[in-house]
């Protein structure tokens, strides 16, 4: 078990993490929210450091990152955990469990690092599940990454404090945010979270120089209002995004979304149209 690093002692034995928004108060032997940080005796421990439940070797686009050195692979990996209750969420058999639920490999930081070399992968994306939430083993094992001269690429919600997320911020090189709508009633009902610290991560990424990608999953029914998107693309714009890439990708029923069809294509079509209305440079369709 790993220490965690941004948590405080409360009284009774119990712990306030201090990672994400969220703020869960911990009960000793209990878990926060996203099944991965637990109290142990008063203090928090990260049972997702060390313990990758996946592991594979990717084309760059499918994080999807188009404008970041496309036509390479990396070294795609992930623990469980997830801070997002997401009701389409298509990974939800190791994003939505704890990591004794499923098997895992043994690997600290080095031993990506290495692995990641012997397989002559230019870089390591931190993916399929929340890096954020196991975001001690994701800044120990980029830190060793960069000094191995490996890009390190983040595939993210957005969802985390900042000071947390200031010290993983010196080792990235990239990021693709999962913009999930830009409504903040929107998201409280789909992923159980807000807005704004989505946001306030995407600006943070920015100023820090990190190369960033956004996804938009139109979601029928639920985000797919041209007026919203039409906001969304016009805060990228504001906020100096407008050469950030914006993928569009098509919905398909997951989890808890079956009784929702899949995306028409002319609403997305519809949605690249809106974004370059809007000053969006490079905008496009995925899951088509």
């Amino acid at each position: 078990m790993y220490e965690c690093r941004y948590y405080k002692k409360l009284d009774d034995a119990r712990v306030e993490c201090q990672l994400c928004p969220h703020h869960c108060h911990i009960a000793d032997g209990k878990v926060g929210l996203c099944r991965s940080r637990r109290n142990r005796g008063g203090m928090l421990v990260s049972e997702a450091y060390g313990n990758p439940c996946s592991l594979a070797i990717d084309p760059i686009e499918k994080k999807p990152l188009y404008h970041f050195h496309p036509g390479t692979t990396c070294l795609s990996i992930a623990s469980t955990g997830c801070n997002f209750r997401c009701l389409n969420c298509q990974n939800h058999d190791i994003s939505q469990v704890s990591p004794s639920h499923v098997g895992h490999y043994n690997l600290p930081p080095s031993s990506v690092v290495q692995l990641c070399l012997e397989h002559h992968c230019p870089g390591i994306a931190y993916t399929y599940t929340e890096p954020l939430t196991y975001i001690e083993y994701v800044t120990d094992t980029a830190q060793l990454a960069r000094e191995a001269g490996l890009w390190n690429i983040l595939v993210t919600a957005g969802y985390v404090c900042q000071p947390p997320l200031k010290d993983l911020l010196p080792y990235l090189d990239a990021a693709n945010i999962d913009l999930k709508s830009f409504s903040d009633d929107i998201y409280m009902k789909v992923s159980g979270a807000h807005l704004q610290p989505v946001l306030d991560t995407i600006l943070a990424m920015r100023d820090a120089g990190v190369w960033i990608e956004l996804t938009n999953l139109v979601i029928p029914g639920v985000n797919d209002d041209m007026q919203m998107i039409r906001q969304m693309c016009r805060w990228m714009v504001s906020n100096g995004l407008a050469d950030s890439p914006l993928h569009f990708s098509r919905f398909f029923p997951r989890y808890k979304m079956h009784h929702i069809p899949p995306t028409p294509l002319p609403t997305l079509k519809a949605a690249k149209q809106v974004a370059e209305e809007e000053g969006i440079k490079h905008v496009y369709l995925g899951n088509v």
